[in-house]
């Protein structure tokens, strides 16, 4: 049965497969494929496994060529300062790159908007006498081939480790508490962080078992009022107001908190729980509310 084996481009890219029987491979060897793009050389990022075609564009097998050699790597050294060449006759480039058979190279750069390059391509064409493909990209894949350093000090994880972008949303910063000012949340593409979504799971998790800010409580020193909830830490702080008027607050962990649902006839201290009474004393609160304003 024939196998298939995880090819990437580059050092911190999507792993591609491709149909492979031979035996000799290793991880990090270099080979010659065959991609949408052309004959390309990458190196080998997985361990074999039966080749499938997956409904998933990133897992579709592709052709296999050969394991690369001494030749190859001459040719390639070759295509790298051609590509360093060529990118010197671009606006705006960001990265090049020459297909291995030197069918054609590919110039990636930025703009803002779409942008009409036909006439940089006959004139690029015209004097480097090759094929040119443009690609235009966005902020965040610029960084990702650019690199640089976050605002941690560390190398920006697109460009480090992640292989594809996370989904990060504003509803993330806010379930975290941070501050909603650009400058705090935004990376060097002057997007969203991808690293707000790395704790997303526990802040999700965590924020549905602890008492919403100003809903009353029962704690081991009475009842008060849930001013801040710390999620990290799974920590609550209330609030209390004595009948002289003085006001204290104390933090408490969050189990030491008991959230408080009322009705007419009876109260109950009780905890993220699904019982009857609770219900009733959510749906009379919601009709409260729409009464309140109607």
């Amino acid at each position: 049965m024939e196998s298939s084996i995880g090819v990437k481009f580059k050092p911190v890219g999507k792993i591609y497969y491709f149909e492979c029987n031979e035996k000799e491979l290793q991880d990090g060897d270099g080979v010659i494929v065959e991609t949408g793009r052309g004959v390309e050389y990458g190196e080998t990022a997985l361990e074999r496994k039966p080749s499938l075609v997956n409904e998933d564009d990133d897992q579709v097998v592709r052709r296999f060529i050969r394991k690369a050699t001494e030749k190859d790597y001459v040719t390639l050294a070759q295509n790298i300062e051609k590509a360093y060449q060529y990118g010197n006759d671009a606006k705006k480039l960001i990265d090049s790159e020459v297909m291995f058979d030197n069918t054609k190279v590919v110039l990636t750069f930025t703009a803002e908007g779409r942008v009409d390059f036909r006439e940089l391509v006959k004139e690029l064409a015209n004097k480097l006498k090759i094929r040119i493909e443009l690609k235009q990209v966005g902020a965040r894949d610029e960084a990702k081939i650019v690199g640089g350093l976050g605002p941690c000090g560390r190398p920006v994880c697109c460009a480090n480790h992640m292989r594809e972008f996370n989904k990060v949303s504003i509803k993330m910063a806010k379930t975290q508490g941070l501050a909603l000012n650009p400058t705090k949340i935004n990376g060097l593409c002057n997007r969203l962080m991808c690293c707000l979504a790395y704790e997303e799971d526990h802040y999700s998790q965590t924020i549905k078992e602890m008492p919403k800010i100003g809903k009353r409580v029962s704690t081991p020193d009475g009842e008060g009022a849930v001013i801040y909830n710390n999620l990290l830490k799974k920590l609550v702080t209330v609030r209390f107001t004595t009948e002289e008027g003085v006001v204290s607050q104390k933090e408490f962990a969050s189990f030491d908190v008991k959230r408080m649902y009322v009705d007419e006839q009876q109260e109950t201290n009780c905890i993220d729980c699904a019982c009857p009474l609770k219900e009733q004393a959510e749906e009379k609160a919601e009709e409260t509310n729409d009464e309140t304003t109607e």
